[in-house]
């Protein structure tokens, strides 16, 4: 699982937010390691010649695992940043609903 990390270590700017709940986080990189071995099924299921139903329905798995990931990390951010005072939450709140409407 990845280390805590600050703004500064990982080159955000004061106004973006890091995800620190490392229960949260560990949930959503499980959730995408799940989605990366799917992806491979999925190659692997075009290569093998396997039929359109079945690779639609892995890659609508994948696609599935991935927004998953997406939502779960914008919802986790946004529960942080409305607990810590120290954060502005109305910069932080403005981005996150940007990228939350990026995957809709």
């Amino acid at each position: 699982m990845p280390k805590n990390l600050t703004h500064a270590a990982a080159g955000a700017s004061p106004d973006t937010h890091v995800l620190h709940d490392q229960a949260q986080l560990h949930a959503i990189v499980t959730r995408l390691k799940r989605a990366h071995g799917q992806m491979g099924a999925v190659v692997r299921m075009l290569e093998e010649g396997r039929s359109c139903e079945d690779v639609i329905t892995q890659m609508a798995a994948v696609n599935k695992a991935i927004n998953t990931a997406a939502f779960t990390l914008i919802s986790s951010s946004l529960k942080e940043c409305i607990i810590d005072p120290a954060i502005d939450s109305d910069d932080v709140t403005t981005k996150l609903q940007k990228l939350f409407l990026s995957l809709a």
